[in-house]
């Protein structure tokens, strides 16, 4: 028996409802056989738009594949998707590595880049989806994996965006408990003020939120004093 599903059903309530549709266009409405004729076309037209879009699945799923690039999910990387041979998974390094990349250098960010326009403890809004997280560290340039920065950017995007900062920001996940991580350039960020998102493990570092920003852990201060 051929299993029926909730988008089968309301597929088919939308194409049952447009045969009394067509009906009353065709009792109601004033004009000519082809002016009737026009208006019901664009009744059909516009159940075919509907149904190529809300309603297929591999829509949805190339919608939801194209926030992929800009925002790293900490659990949806493949098995065995390493950086190089022995080094951790992709998802790892964006939570924390001892190589530096995607904001986890423990070096000073002293003195403090000019043209670096965001600070740490911020809260951002991602322009291409609107998520909006919080800043918890920044590279004045591109620090990446090189497997990383080929699947990010294109090579003549690189040529511009390899001398330009780059800040790790955590976004709030799908589930209550579960957060994103995006290692993002500073042209996709914009600032958001007078807004506390609630994000698991900002805890990890910071230690309060001023109405304006979050203050950060002093081990993160040492990182980031000028911030």
């Amino acid at each position: 028996m051929p299993q029926i599903t909730t988008a089968t059903i309301l597929q088919l309530t939308l194409l049952l409802s447009a045969l009394p549709a067509q009906f009353l266009i065709a009792k109601w409405t004033s004009g000519s056989a082809a002016e009737r004729y026009d208006a019901i076309k664009s009744l059909l037209g516009a159940w075919n738009d509907l149904r190529s879009s809300y309603l297929n699945v591999s829509a949805w799923a190339e919608w939801a594949i194209s926030w992929v690039p800009k925002v790293t999910l900490l659990d949806n990387s493949e098995e065995g998707d390493n950086v190089e041979d022995g080094s951790p998974p992709l998802e790892e390094l964006l939570q924390d590595n001892d190589l530096g990349f995607f904001g986890a250098s423990k070096d000073a960010r002293s003195p403090r880049p000019a043209y670096v326009l965001h600070r740490v403890g911020q809260v951002v809004s991602e322009k291409q989806n609107h998520m909006v997280g919080v800043i918890v560290g920044w590279d004045a340039e591109l620090r990446a994996p090189s497997k990383w920065i080929k699947k990010r950017y294109s090579d003549s995007e690189l040529e511009s965006a390899a001398d330009k900062p780059h800040y790790k920001v955590v976004f709030r996940g799908p589930a209550p408990s579960s957060i994103m991580v995006g290692y993002l350039p500073q042209s996709a960020l914009r600032r958001v003020m007078g807004y506390k998102p609630d994000i698991p493990t900002l805890h990890l570092y910071f230690s309060d939120f001023d109405g304006e920003r979050f203050v950060m852990q002093p081990w993160l201060q040492q990182i980031y004093p000028e911030d």
